[in-house]
């Protein structure tokens, strides 16, 4: 009888602590690629991404000197029990992980009358907090704010701190950090690479099964990395190149720019492929060695230490029932344009959904003010709309998205992430992006067939919430200038809004 260790295609690196638990020699290692994921229906350059990934770390630990099967299968049931009987399997360890989904269908598997062997879940130590510490820091308060959470993370762990202080004298610099576009503003080329052998045998997999499945996106050009060696590579071409201009233009969205200064490390960190305390002690380092500017490198460092903790340490704090938040009772089937990647006839909408259609990615402020910036004011579906972007980009993951998609891009959650919504009207896209220069809809209309949509949905939205943003402390400015329009033209305004199709609720 014998111990394996199953890892899962988010656990790529060898100090994770199911791994780490044994040495080579000690157990046996599965990895399992199951044609079933793809009944969600990820885009392409996500599921390349994930099983290249997976196969480059089997790889690496057979080269550790682990003993490693890689199995294909349609199903896990199917891979797994039988490989566990062949080799006598009497204890299988797999590092808990963040989603919850998954923890919930391997306890299942585990419960098949076949299964052979005993299930042990090694606790997951991918994050600087773990869910117990972060209950712990959220104890009784009545609301949990990012900033607070941050502040005490920089503390914890000694992050641009000068003793008990903040360097710099504040803890963040968010409102230096919000540049519009200049004109013929372009960040530096991103660092992409060429498929080797092993990523272009999983895109000829991908392509012979993306008919089956109706798999969205585009397969090639693949230029993300795969092992833990490029993605430190694309972390140091970040700081080389990038860093030092990160902060002031991170809110701008440029046509033909979909990475201006970005860091494009998230899918890599989400992966394990990069490590979030030792890429936080990098940037640190080298911010200090190259002199970035302050705003620049706690902008990154806000991102990692605050953001990225906070969201998953909310994600197990609220617990199950916050997957089915529908506070505003949004109830609009997602449009066909979603589905399609395009053709939705917005330039800022089509412009980002074409960028995701070839890569799997949009930067956090496409994803937040354009797509679920959309998505909040017309009404979507919240689960339909998260379940989504789960499958769409190559940094998703389910405790990603139920956070920042239900939770701050929808507000489907009443506030218990972030205290207003982010709604906002074609005047912040005209502002901040180059979006609208081309577009066939005026961004100064509000009303009207050239009207944009942003606008007329902005205003929509407002007057369909206004008892419930009336007396919102963040809100209730809006609808006071919602109470000063004029009943025609408000009339105007939502008689446009019922003109859009695919931001109507379905008939009674």
């Amino acid at each position: 009888m014998a111990t394996a260790i199953w890892v899962l295609n988010d656990q790529l690196h060898q100090a994770q602590a199911a791994l780490a638990s044994h040495g080579p020699g000690e157990a046996r290692v599965v990895v399992v690629e199951a044609e079933a994921v793809l009944r969600q229906r990820p885009h392409l350059q996500k599921q390349i991404l994930f099983w290249s990934a997976q196969r480059h770390f089997a790889a690496e630990l057979k080269q550790a000197g682990w003993q490693v099967d890689q199995l294909e299968a349609p199903t896990h049931a199917e891979a797994l029990i039988p490989w566990l009987k062949q080799h006598e399997i009497s204890r299988l360890l797999v590092m808990a992980p963040p989603d919850r989904p998954i923890r919930q269908a391997i306890d299942r598997l585990a419960q098949h009358s076949d299964w052979p062997c005993e299930l042990e879940w090694i606790d997951n130590n991918q994050f600087l907090w773990t869910a117990e510490e972060f209950s712990r820091w959220a104890g009784s308060k009545k609301q949990l704010r990012m900033e607070f959470f941050y502040r005490e993370g920089r503390k914890r762990f000694n992050v641009l701190m000068d003793g008990d202080q903040p360097q710099g004298g504040q803890w963040n610099f968010d409102q230096d950090n919000r540049k519009p576009p200049k004109k013929g503003l372009e960040g530096p080329a991103p660092l992409w690479f060429e498929p080797d052998a092993i990523t272009t045998a999983v895109i000829e997999k991908l392509q012979t099964l993306a008919e089956r499945y109706e798999l969205p996106g585009d397969s090639e050009p693949f230029c993300w990395g795969v092992t833990q060696h490029q993605a430190q590579q694309v972390l140091e071409h970040f700081i080389a190149t990038r860093l030092a201009g990160f902060g002031p233009y991170q809110d701008a969205m440029v046509s033909g720019q979909p990475t201006l200064w970005h860091s494009l490390i998230s899918p890599y960190i989400n992966l394990g492929l990069l490590q979030p305390l030792a890429v936080i002690r990098q940037l640190e380092q080298a911010g200090s060695a190259q002199q970035v500017p302050l705003a620049s490198l706690e902008g990154v460092i806000r991102q990692l230490l605050g953001w990225r903790e906070f969201t998953h340490g909310l994600y197990h704090h609220f617990g199950e029932n916050y997957s089915h938040s529908n506070a505003l009772e949004a109830v609009v089937p997602l449009p066909q344009f979603l589905h399609e990647l395009g053709g939705s006839g917005m330039d800022c909408v089509d412009t980002v959904l074409s960028e995701l259609n070839e890569r799997g990615y949009a930067h956090h402020i496409q994803r937040l003010m354009v797509l679920t910036n959309l998505g909040l004011m017309a009404g979507w579906n919240p689960q339909a709309f998260t379940s989504w972007f789960q499958a769409q980009f190559v940094d998703a993951h389910h405790w990603v998205m139920q956070t920042n998609v239900l939770g701050m891009g929808l507000w489907a959650d009443a506030g218990r992430l972030g205290s207003k919504p982010y709604a906002a009207s074609g005047r912040y896209i005209n502002k901040m992006s180059t979006y609208c220069k081309g577009c066939r809809f005026d961004p100064t209309k509000r009303s009207g067939p050239e009207a944009c949509p942003f606008n007329v949905l902005y205003w929509d939205f407002m007057a369909r919430h206004q008892e419930r943003f009336r007396s919102h402390p963040r809100m209730a400015l809006m609808i006071r200038q919602l109470d000063r329009i004029d009943a025609s033209e408000l009339e105007a305004i939502r008689s446009t809004a019922r003109g859009l199709e695919w931001a109507q609720p379905p008939a009674a």
